[in-house]
Order: structure tokens, then sequence, then C-alpha cells
């Protein structure tokens, strides 16, 4: 046993000693939480973005707890700005409140809803109107996203009026300020919104330093510079499946944006037809072809995100030949008849990835 503790009111020394130890201790601790540093090399941040999660990883060799948090928090306020300003499902975001304005007169707009909506405008005249940010109400109509599915569809005197609402051209896009052509459009942004936001996520680490990263929101991603071992950044093309999540092929990228668009997660079947969740804009009905999912490689995530989106509306045949004629890289996966796969890429594809992966099938 131990020699017997002492009892007994504690000295003015003793006193003393145990305030300066108590202090010392305490500014220790507060080192070890706030300024010691995180050993790197992969840092990770993510949580709630947009609907959906986003993931960051970034190349550092250490950070401090305070420029973690600080990272942490910049992520965050980007993404939010980006939310505030396209969300369609906050009643108080910019879109929202350009939606409810039933009037062709000009409003004020952000940088971020005019840099949305002029890119959207050039993919919409390149796509031929295959990608179009004002064809909610016939998603709606087909019983999509919050829309009530009537027997059947829309009948066509109904398509034809909706169509009326729905066309690339039908937002301008001023020096500070955004109109409608007609005052009943209504903008949906979802199909280029998250690409925006990588980017905007992405811009954000390299403005302070930290150019090797990978973002990702919701599927749609950016990858900057290197992994920590210098290997491209290793990302997976989904398989079209609608029962589960698994991995159709693996890629190696750096410094470009990564989207894909499918068929296989929003869709029902109506008298033996499946209704896919892709509104062809220019017909108003939804597509019909065999094209499961394409995949879009693009500098900017964002036109990755609404390209992916165009292709899925023209099909694997259309799509292929538009992307290869305008230097798209993409790699399309197309359901046959029988339930089976069958693949195509673009030579832009080829040229980014192939070198890669292996793209035979």
């Amino acid at each position: 046993m131990g020699a017997p503790i002492a009892k007994g009111p504690l000295t003015r020394r003793a006193v003393v000693l145990l305030l300066v130890a108590a202090v010392v201790l305490g500014a220790a601790t507060l080192h070890r939480l706030v300024f010691a540093d995180l050993q790197g090399p992969t840092f990770e941040f993510s949580g709630d973005a947009m609907g959906t999660r986003f993931v960051v990883k970034l190349v550092a060799p250490s950070l401090t707890r305070g420029e973690y948090a600080e990272l942490a928090a910049a992520i965050v306020e980007r993404i939010e700005t980006v939310n505030d300003a396209l969300s369609t499902w906050d009643p108080d975001s910019e879109i929202s409140r350009f939606n409810a304005h039933e009037s062709t007169s000009a409003v004020p707009a952000s940088g971020a809803f005019r840099t949305v909506l002029k890119a959207a405008r050039a993919v919409g005249e390149e796509s031929g109107g295959a990608f179009d940010i004002t064809v909610r109400p016939l998603v709606q109509a087909w019983g999509f996203g919050d829309g009530a599915r009537a027997p059947g569809g829309p009948t066509p005197e109904e398509l034809a009026a909706l169509r009326e609402r729905v066309g690339h051209d039908r937002v301008r896009v001023g020096i500070n300020s955004v109109a409608k052509r007609r005052g009943d459009v209504v903008v949906d942004v979802s199909a280029i919104a998250k690409g925006f936001g990588v980017d905007e996520v992405s811009r954000e680490l390299v403005s302070r330093g930290h150019p090797r990263h990978l973002v990702e929101i919701g599927g749609e991603l950016q990858a900057r510079g290197q992994r920590a071992d210098d290997t491209p950044w290793r990302v997976a093309i989904e398989e079209p499946d609608s029962e589960g999540r698994a991995v159709h092929r693996l890629l190696s990228i750096s410094d470009t944006g990564m989207a894909t668009s499918g068929d296989y997660r929003a869709w029902y079947e109506e008298d033996g037809v499946r209704i896919s969740h892709t509104i062809d804009p220019r017909s108003g009905l939804p597509v019909r072809h065999g094209l499961a999912s394409v995949t879009v490689l693009h500098p900017e995530t964002m036109y990755a995100d609404a390209w992916a989106t165009a292709l899925s509306v023209l099909g694997p045949e259309e799509g292929h030949r538009l992307a290869s004629s305008r230097g798209l890289a993409a790699y399309f996966i197309i359901r046959a008849e029988d339930g089976t796969f069958r693949t195509s890429w673009t030579p832009a594809f080829e040229s980014l990835a192939g070198a890669a992966v292996d793209l035979e099938p």
C-alpha cells in the first residue's frame, strides 16, 4: 500500500502551485484542440447539401484544428449560398421568388443565378432544345417531382397548353437582372445546380490554397490535382441498377468535372410501358429510347451536369453524334430489350479516360 494521504487545509503555497498547474494543463489542452496540427495527407469533410449529401476529400500535409474548422465552415457557406439562390424547395430562395413573380418585368438577380441561367441557355441552344430548365410543368404532368400522376398521362390538349410555357428561350438574362418572356414560366435548375455547387466549392478551396481535392455533391463531382500518392483520383460510373448500387466501371481522372444522368432511379410502368422521368422538352413526352445512363467529363461540372441531361434526352444515337461533333467526353450505357447492357463512348472520352481504364466491355 502507498503512504497515507495527509488530511487538513492546504497551505498557501500548495494552492498557488495547484492553480498554476491547472492553467498550464488547460493551456496545453486548448493548444491541442485548436492549434495542434492534424496530420494528413488526406482530410475529409461531409454533410447534407442541396437535398442530398456532399463529400470533400482534401490533400494537405497537415491542418490545425482551427484551419480544419475554418475550411469546413467555408465549404458549408458556399453550399448554402448556392442553395439560397437555386433551391426550388426553399420558398424564400431566389429562384422560388422568381418563379412566383408572374410578370415579364425584369427582377434583380445574383451572379450565381445569372451564371447558371446563361449556362443553361447555352446548352439548350447547342442541344437543339434537349436541355431546358423550364420543363418542370411537363415533368409534373407525368407524375414526377411534386406532380400528381393521372392515368395515361396528360391529354394532347393539356400537353399543347403546357408546351406553350416551355422553351429554353423563355428566360432573358440581363447585366444584373433576369426576366421571363411569359409570366407563367417556371424555372427548375436541378439538372445543373449540383454541378454548379461542386464548382463553387472547388473554387473556394483553390482560393484558400488547396488545389488538390475531390468535391462531390449527389454524384456530381470535380477532381482537382492528384491524390496523396500522386496518382489521379479514382471515381466510379454506377451500374444502372434500380434495385441497388454497384460499380459499372472505374475511371482515373484529374482536373475535370464529371456528371451522370440516368433513367434507372425515377420511373414507373403503366400498361407494360416504362415511363421515364426524363422528359423530352421538344415533344413533352417521356423518352422511349434505350439509353440507361450517360456520363460526361467536362472541365466545369456545371456543364458536365447539363450535358449529361441533354444527352439523356437525345438518346444513344443522336446523343452520341452530337457529343462527338462537339468534342464532348461522353460514355453511354444502353439497355437492350433482353435487359443486358452495351456501351459506347466518344473519342474525347477515350482520350481523357481511355488510358486509365479498360474500355472494352
